[in-house]
């Protein structure tokens, strides 16, 4: 009953959610594309019984990579589709796959969408990444008898309570899950307490330990660096959003007291932002540089990282990496990326979506908590830039906590391959 009034509810909204896209399609084009993938119309017809994931965004898509590479490598002959709800999602998909994978668009969570879609699909098997249910796509998957395992999970305190509000719609969702392949045995302990049978946890780690850094990475961030000026110090806040740039650049004088030479980097999470960042720069006077129209020089004051794709290597040719998404309440993004480069990495105290590997890294010495306060962070800032021997440190612990904490992506591939009983 409480799924009826749910989908009752999401079918009179579907029009808000449509307009919705076409609002974010001013800045960015790609939401105003492909919309017939939303309402579960294929566009082209993937062989049957193959290992459909689901990530929803640039992150999940990262975390899905190691997965996907695994599993192909294990099983070359079964095809693996791959869906996401972003434009940019998408962007990463053809980056990291190319004609590798089948790609779409994930539908809206309606029956009658998901019943095209899935004649369409027809698939073996279904990993979602991280945390991301839908009550239709489940009941959905369970009429047709499609397993699906959540993967690479995790569900903080604050989610917890949210999925416990609405415990009618959750429970039968847990229910129909096959496995739930958790981060951490206290996420797991949630996911059983909302309601999951015990028999179909599994504690993995993060798959995100597992990433690997291209043999190419430290020789193009050497090149950058380079190009920028290879005696400066390099600051490089990652994956930033609106608020957290202008923090940055506010401090950014008081910060060349300390380091007279500075450069800093400013990586965007979200294009839409690239002209945003760039106008808060140009607004302080500051000299500024676009990656898309040429690289930084000695005389640039603040770079600004207006492509997509090229992560790995721009924090490769940083010195320091503040983490974004930490300085405001967004959750935090994923600090593992700058640890296995081997860079110091700072994070904020909004972290809630990565607690525990934070907590990893911390306790290895490869990461510090920093504030979010203007005063506080100046100082904080200002200590690591001055010291390198500390930064050495901290980016070795990094690399030695990233290498032992591997191992999940192995688990993951071995658990799709009992599913798809291969």
């Amino acid at each position: 009953m409480a799924r009826f009034f749910y989908s009752l509810l999401y079918a009179f909204l579907l029009p808000v959610l449509v307009l919705r896209l076409w609002w974010r399609g001013r800045l960015n084009p790609g939401y105003r594309q492909r919309l017939r993938e939303r309402f579960g119309i294929l566009p082209h017809r993937p062989p049957a019984n193959g290992l459909w994931i689901h990530a929803v965004s640039v992150g999940e898509t990262l975390a899905a990579a190691p997965l996907v590479k695994s599993f192909q490598m294990r099983h070359p002959n079964i095809p693996v589709i791959v869906t996401t709800t972003t434009p940019t999602g998408s962007e990463q998909v053809q980056r990291l796959f190319g004609a590798g994978v089948y790609h779409m668009y994930l539908p809206y969570d309606l029956p009658w969408f998901w019943r095209n879609f899935l004649n369409a699909l027809r698939p073996g098997l279904l990993v979602v990444m991280e945390t991301e249910l839908w009550p239709n796509l489940l009941a959905c998957c369970e009429q047709r008898r499609i397993p699906v395992m959540l993967a690479n999970a995790r569900l903080s305190e604050k989610s917890a309570r949210g999925y416990e509000k609405f415990a009618a719609l959750t429970q039968p969702m847990l229910q129909r899950l096959t496995t739930v392949a958790v981060q951490n045995a206290a996420d797991g302990q949630r996911f059983l307490d909302l309601g999951l049978p015990s028999e179909r946890l599994e504690v993995t780690g993060s798959v995100k330990f597992d990433m690997d850094v291209p043999p190419m990475v430290p020789v193009q961030g050497a090149a950058l660096r380079e190009q920028w000026g290879s005696e400066r110090p390099v600051l490089a806040l990652a994956s930033s959003h609106a608020g957290e740039d202008e923090l940055l650049l506010d401090l950014y004088p008081r910060l060349q007291t300390v380091c007279p030479e500075l450069l800093l980097l400013l990586i965007p999470r979200h294009p839409e932002r690239f002209e945003a960042v760039t106008n808060a720069v140009r607004s302080r006077g500051l000299r500024v540089q676009r990656r898309s129209t040429g690289s930084a020089s000695e005389q640039t004051q603040v770079y600004v990282a207006d492509t997509m794709g090229e992560m790995l290597q721009l924090l490769a040719a940083a010195d320091l990496v503040l983490v974004g998404g930490s300085l405001i309440a967004h959750g935090g993004h994923n600090p593992i990326e700058p640890a296995a480069l081997g860079k110091a990495t700072l994070i904020g105290p909004h972290h809630m979506n990565f607690a525990v590997i934070v907590d990893n890294l911390q306790n290895a010495g490869a990461l510090a908590l920093v504030s979010d306060q203007a005063d506080e962070l100046l100082v904080q800032l200002q200590s690591y830039l001055s010291d390198t021997d500390l930064r050495s440190r901290m980016g070795a612990a990094g690399q030695a906590a990233v290498d032992a904490n591997r191992g999940a992506v192995k688990r993951l591939t071995e658990l799709c391959g009992a599913h798809l009983k291969l």
